[in-house]
């Protein structure tokens, strides 16, 4: 399938969501044909058109949302302890309403499949915007629970969640200072028997420690789980993606 051409859209408004997350609409006439029922899927934000032998920079974010006049994207500010924004994040910060940026995709999502016993859903606040999207797809009689980091009391989100669905909510302020957080919060929930399928989207040293509990201890193979990194810490968005193949090509 061809790539689809990237598309200038406009900020047309900005939400505090809590207090480490910024919520922009992004829509206008470049909306038009994008694909239906992408929520949960990516985009790529141009954020410089580089030039004089620099690359664009580009950062891959998250639909939270889609509505008929624009795209919700989430965006975690102040949450990665570096000294300065990102360039996303100051794109998100300091753009003004009106203003445009061109984007790429959308990309596919990574849902939850059908018909498991049992889910197992942990990340960071980086993936929240994707695991809202995912629970809240479940049928109303699926059944697990999510671990979820958040870096203050005040960033938990009203989710849509099954009756016999949990939501464990991990306070950190210093996201990626203690890389097994999640895993022992996983660990607590316990294992029960049936079909369980884990869904892990994390910095990229609590990906793999829980990539091998799911994988190692568990026994999980590629059709029960997903495992993704979104970010690493003390690396850009180009180094990262470096990172995860090299680290791909090792695991298999």
């Amino acid at each position: 399938m061809a790539r689809p051409e990237p598309r200038t859209l406009t900020l047309l408004s900005r939400t505090q969501v809590t207090p480490h997350m910024v919520r922009l609409r992004l829509g206008g006439s470049g909306l038009a044909g994008f694909p239906q029922g992408s929520e949960g899927g990516y985009v790529k934000l141009r954020l410089s058109e580089g030039g004089d032998g620099a690359k664009p920079v580009v950062r891959t974010y998250t639909i939270r949302h889609q509505g008929e006049d624009g795209l919700d994207i989430d965006f975690v500010v102040h949450g990665l302890d570096h000294d300065t924004p990102g360039p996303a994040v100051s794109w998100a910060l300091n753009a003004a309403i009106g203003d445009t940026i061109v984007v790429g995709g959308p990309g596919p999502a990574k849902p939850l499949p059908a018909s498991m016993d049992r889910y197992l859903v942990a990340g960071d606040m980086t993936a929240l915007p994707a695991i809202s999207v995912n629970i809240e797809s479940l049928p109303a009689d699926a059944r697990g629970a999510a671990v979820i980091e958040i870096q203050h009391e005040d960033d938990r989100q009203d989710i849509a969640v099954p009756q016999g669905f949990a939501i464990h909510w991990l306070v950190n302020p210093h996201s990626g200072n203690d890389p097994e957080l999640l895993l022992r919060a996983m660990r607590d929930l316990g294992w029960q028997d049936g079909e369980t399928y884990a869904w892990v989207a994390a910095e990229f040293s609590t990906m793999r420690a829980l990539r091998d509990y799911f994988r190692i201890e568990r026994g999980l193979g590629p059709d029960r789980l997903y495992v993704s990194s979104y970010w690493k810490q003390g690396e850009d968005e180009d180094n990262h993606r470096v990172t995860k193949r090299a680290d791909l090509d090792a695991v298999g």
